[in-house]
């Protein structure tokens, strides 16, 4: 079981305090290496999609993630927000940030929500939609009405967030989890050194930032997957950002792209002492209906 603490989600001092302390956690974890979290061959890493904020599939991946039980289990979490449901007309999806900050600190060193392109785009204003509307205005529309008077100072916190999030998490036998990879034909322009180092303004910056271009990335070869896992001394790589219509599918021998926020959305239970390969992890994977959403404190 997984406890939550309580949030109250229409105080405004009270959720920037949580943004600001689970940004200083996640940035100060003992794990936070360069801009990446790295975990030992011991315990157990829940592995995720996109979620962009299914509160249902949230509770469910809470119950699997089980991080009461053990502090060596761990949960990689990603595209938290930018929902398609919308309640009169705007997205409230700072709500999902908050549950998953209230789970950075109950957990410190287990949660790990990587950095996706929509918080990346929410992070630099740069205009994106799901197909209702520029995701951006919906959401700083929900934070408006809530917060109003407050709500710049709210969006300056949930920025301090973002930065504070790792590009991915690297197991010590060699499985790399991030929101996606650089597109091949982009990778002349792409700083290989961006994991091992503090990412910089300008990694966020659209086309041309190493942070923009592993987040964004859609377009990925054999040769290109061969000289990153060389580079970066990794086996298979785990992503996201895909439409993932079965919830988990192997993209060649090297990778694996998934997805946690439709009705086939699937999380993997991932023993950290194996050794992984695409299809070693799409043969754990489980349907996130299958999974009791029954969780302990605030949803």
């Amino acid at each position: 079981m997984t406890h939550l603490p309580e949030i109250d989600l229409h105080n405004a001092g009270a959720v920037i305090d949580l943004f600001h302390k689970a940004a200083e956690s996640m940035s100060n974890a003992p794990c936070r290496r360069g801009s990446i979290d790295h975990l030992p061959a011991e315990g157990r890493l829940l592995l995720t999609g996109d979620l962009h904020d299914h509160l249902d599939h949230w509770q469910r991946i809470m119950s699997c993630a089980d991080l009461a039980e053990a502090p060596t289990n761990h949960v990689l979490l990603q595209e938290l927000i930018h929902g398609d449901r919308l309640v009169n007309g705007l997205d409230f999806s700072f709500r999902m940030l908050a549950r998953v900050a209230s789970a950075v600190l109950a957990y410190p060193g287990q949660v790990h929500p990587v950095l996706g392109n929509h918080e990346l785009a929410q992070y630099t204003r740069r205009a994106i939609s799901k197909g209702a509307g520029n995701n951006i205005e919906l959401f700083e529309g929900g934070v408006e009405w809530v917060f109003g008077d407050d709500t710049e100072r709210v969006l300056a916190a949930i920025d301090v967030f973002f930065a504070a999030m790792p590009l991915g998490v690297l197991t010590a036998n060699g499985l790399l989890c991030t929101h996606s990879l650089p597109d091949a034909a982009r990778m002349n322009g792409f700083d290989l050194t961006v994991i091992e180092r503090k990412l910089l303004e300008e990694d966020y910056v659209g086309l041309t930032g190493s942070a923009w271009m592993l987040t964004w990335g859609r377009s990925h070869d054999p040769e290109q997957l061969e000289s990153l896992a060389l580079r970066w001394g990794v086996k298979t790589f785990c992503i996201g950002h895909q439409h993932v219509e079965q919830g988990i599918r192997c993209d060649g021998p090297r990778l694996v792209a998934m997805n946690s926020d439709h009705a086939r959305g699937v999380v993997v239970p991932w023993e950290l002492s194996d050794e992984p390969t695409a299809a070693g992890i799409e043969s754990k994977a489980i349907f996130l209906q299958m999974i009791s959403n029954t969780q302990g404190g605030s949803a």
